[in-house]
């Protein structure tokens, strides 16, 4: 399901926000109709009177909320956007909980540190795991990506929006206890979204399920350089 949201950068590509429920729903309405026409059809299908006429209402109901195609591109980025990120705040809360209970477990049971770390003993593996299997279901998001007319700035907003799955990353190896929190990690960090997500949309492109060897290779090299740089905050 396709939920209204703020503009790509962080304001609103929306003529008019929804306050209320009923405007919400609305909206989100029209979103899901956009959604099955890209889909279905590729973004150069993503026209007003096309989305209106999916959708069932008039092109003025439209115009309410989406004054033309760049905004409805810009809104559907924005969820897709939204969603990701949410997936990768959500990793980070269960590595930072996961990791305090090993901590605890280790204590309680004298273990020497970094024994038993379970899921998170290999945490590349896991992220590219988890969004390779969103990207599966996000469809939509697909066929914006792999498409053609995306906006300068849904383009823009895509920069801002891998310097915050990076930022997920950062704070997930900070939960880890593996990196002290620096200019150089935020850095390599970045690096590496920047990789993945190159490696990524061209697994998608080959299949819809994503290359299983491609994306085993993506986890393969992200491995090697995020092992050299924890390396730098080892000790001694």
């Amino acid at each position: 399901m396709v939920h209204a949201s703020t503009g790509p950068d962080g304001g609103t590509p929306l003529r008019r926000t929804p306050r209320q429920a009923r405007s919400r729903a609305r909206l989100a309405l029209l979103l899901e109709a956009a959604e099955r026409i890209l889909v279905g059809e590729g973004v150069e299908a993503l026209t007003t009177t096309r989305v209106a006429a999916e959708a069932k209402v008039s092109v003025g109901s439209l115009y309410q909320y989406l004054p033309d195609r760049d905004a409805i591109i810009e809104s559907l980025a924005s969820g897709y956007f939204a969603r990701l990120e949410g997936v990768m705040d959500d990793l980070v809360r269960t590595a930072a909980r996961e990791q305090g209970r090993e901590r605890e477990q280790e204590q309680e049971q004298g273990q020497g540190e970094g024994a038993g770390q379970g899921r998170w003993d290999d945490p590349v593996g896991l992220l590219v795991d988890t969004f390779a299997r969103v990207y599966r279901t996000e469809h939509g998001f697909r066929a914006l990506w792999f498409g053609s007319g995306l906006t300068e700035r849904t383009r823009a907003a895509d920069r801002e929006h891998k310097r915050r799955m990076a930022d997920g990353v950062r704070r997930v190896l900070l939960a880890l206890g593996v990196a002290r929190d620096d200019a150089a990690l935020a850095r390599a960090c970045h690096a590496a979204i920047l990789a993945a997500d190159a490696l990524a949309q061209e697994a998608f492109r080959r299949t819809p399920e994503g290359d299983a060897d491609l994306l085993d290779e993506a986890k393969a090299m992200l491995r090697s350089y995020l092992t050299q740089v924890v390396a730098r905050y080892a000790p001694g």
